[in-house]
């Protein structure tokens, strides 16, 4: 069982930044593929980004590109999400996911844990 937190969430106006992470139980981290979601109120959940479990293959979605960076530190057991140029657009509830042994994927039912999310609101 691997339990996943996510915090770092909040209110930020358009154009600000926030960081999120995502806290593992310790365990398999190191070997799984880590990855970023959101919903939005009335739409279904989508992917932001993703990272592999050294860190070498990084993909994102196209509405995040070039604004976002995901990371993690495996000796933390933690993995990141920096958001930058915040859009209103991006309001979401933010949830990490974690594919246990797997090279991650941009589809949700590739995830075999989910943390509970993180309400980021950015105003305009």
């Amino acid at each position: 069982q691997v339990q996943l937190v996510e915090s770092g969430g909040g209110l930020v106006q358009a154009g600000g930044s926030l960081r999120l992470s995502c806290a593992a139980s310790a365990g398999t981290f190191r070997s799984n593929a880590m990855a970023w979601f959101r919903q939005a109120p009335g739409k279904e959940r989508e992917f932001v980004a993703v990272i592999s479990w050294n860190g070498g293959r990084i993909f994102y979605a196209d509405s995040v590109k070039g604004r976002s960076t995901i990371s993690r530190d495996n000796a933390k057991n933690t993995a990141y999400l920096q958001m930058n140029s915040l859009k209103p657009e991006d309001t979401a509830v933010y949830y990490c996911a974690a594919d246990i042994y797997g090279l991650g994927s941009t589809l949700a039912s590739e995830y075999d844990y989910w943390g509970q999310g993180t309400q980021v609101t950015v105003s305009s």
